[in-house]
C-alpha cells in the first residue's frame, strides 16, 4: 500500500502543483491582458522557434546512435526520433516517466535491451547537466558584479560575508561527510556525484566524442536561440532584454521545468521573475513565457502523438 500511494503522490503532486501555479499566473496577470499580447505576437518568430526546438530534438536523437554503436546497437534513426519525441510526450503527463519509455520503444522495435537502452540515457544526461553548469557558469561570469550589486541590496556585508564563511565551511564538512559515507542518503549523494564523473570521462573515452560534443553543444545552443528568437514574437521586449536576462531567465525556465509536467504553470512565473530582476514589466515576461511553453507544449504533443501512432507502422515489417 505504501509504494502504491507513493506512487500516486509521484504522479498527482506535480499535476496539482501545475494546476495551482496556472491559477496563481492568471490571478497576478489579468487574463484580457495575456490575450491581447497573444493577438500582438509575431508569429513568424514563434514559428522559427519551434523549428530550433525540433533541430534540438532531431539532433538528441542522432546523438543518441553515438552512444548506442560501442554496445553494438545501430537502431533506425527514424525509430530513435520517435523514441526522443514520445518521451517528451509522456513527461508532460508523468515527469520523468519519458527516459524509460525512451528506452522500452527501442526495446521493442529494436531489440536493444532496457537496461542498456536507460543507462545510455543516464549519461546522456549527465552531458546535459555540464552543459548546464558550463551555461550557469558563464552567466554568472557575465553577470557578477550584477548579481552582487542584487546581493548588497537585499543583504549587508556582513551577513553576506558570514554566508560566503558558511557555504565554505558546510561544503568542506559536506565533502568530508560525503567521502566517508557508507549508507543512508549521503552514500546516495556520493553515489551520484561518482555517477556524473564516470559518465563525463565515459564521453570523452568515445570513437566518435567530437560528433557526439558537436551535438551535445548543437542541442543547446538550439535551446538558447529557441528561447531568444520566441522572445522576439512580443513586441514590448525587442531591444528591452540584455543578454544576461535572456541567460539568466532561460535558466530559470530551464529548472521549472524539473519542477512540474512540463514546466506547466512555473514556467512563464519563472520568465517573469528573472525578468523581473532587469525592471521589465511582467505582463509581457508573463505572456512571452506563456507563448514559449504553449509553442513548445503544442510541438511536442503533435510530433509525439504522431510519432505514437506512426511506430508500429514504420516498423510493420519488424511485426510480421
Amino acid at each position: 500500500m505504501k509504494i502504491k500511494t507513493s506512487k500516486i503522490l509521484k504522479i498527482l503532486l506535480p499535476l496539482l502543483l501545475g494546476v495551482f501555479l496556472v491559477w496563481y499566473s492568471l490571478s497576478k496577470t489579468p487574463l484580457e491582458e495575456l490575450i491581447e499580447h497573444f493577438k500582438k505576437a509575431d508569429y513568424t518568430w514563434v514559428f522559427l522557434g519551434v523549428f530550433c526546438g525540433i533541430l534540438s530534438h532531431l539532433s538528441r536523437a542522432y546523438r543518441w546512435r553515438f552512444m548506442l554503436e560501442p554496445l553494438g546497437y545501430k537502431p533506425k534513426y527514424g525509430n530513435s526520433i520517435m523514441a526522443v519525441f514520445v518521451a517528451y510526450l509522456a513527461n508532460l503527463g508523468i515527469p520523468r516517466s519519458g527516459e524509460a519509455l525512451r528506452a522500452l520503444t527501442l526495446t521493442n522495435y529494436e531489440d536493444i535491451p532496457f537496461e542498456k537502452g536507460f543507462g545510455t540515457i543516464v549519461a546522456e544526461r549527465v552531458a546535459d547537466l555540464i552543459v548546464l553548469l558550463f551555461v550557469i557558469g558563464i552567466t554568472l561570469f557575465m553577470q557578477f558584479d550584477f548579481i552582487w550589486d542584487l546581493l548588497m541590496k537585499k543583504l549587508d556585508p556582513t551577513k553576506i560575508t558570514l554566508l560566503l564563511i558558511a557555504a565554505i565551511v558546510g561544503g568542506i564538512t559536506l565533502i568530508i561527510f560525503i567521502r566517508r559515507a557508507k549508507k543512508g542518503i549521503a552514500l546516495k549523494i556520493k553515489n551520484f556525484i561518482i555517477g556524473v564523473f564516470e559518465g563525463a570521462t565515459s564521453i570523452l573515452k568515445m570513437k566518435r566524442k567530437w560528433a557526439f560534443i558537436f551535438h551535445t553543444l548543437f542541442i543547446w545552443a538550439m535551446y538558447i536561440l529557441m528561447f531568444y528568437i520566441t522572445m522576439l514574437s512580443v513586441e514590448d521586449l525587442h531591444g528591452n532584454v540584455p543578454l544576461g536576462a535572456v541567460l539568466i531567465a532561460f535558466i530559470a525556465g530551464s529548472f521549472s521545468i524539473a519542477v512540474t509536467n512540463g514546466g506547466t504553470g512555473a514556467y512563464p512565473l519563472a520568465i517573469a521573475a528573472a525578468f523581473s530582476l532587469f525592471y521589465i514589466e511582467r505582463t509581457p515576461s508573463e505572456a512571452f513565457g506563456w507563448i514559449m511553453w504553449a509553442s513548445q507544449t503544442l510541438m511536442i504533443i503533435i510530433l509525439g502523438g504522431l510519432s505514437f501512432l506512426y511506430l508500429p507502422i514504420f516498423n510493420r515489417k519488424k511485426n510480421l
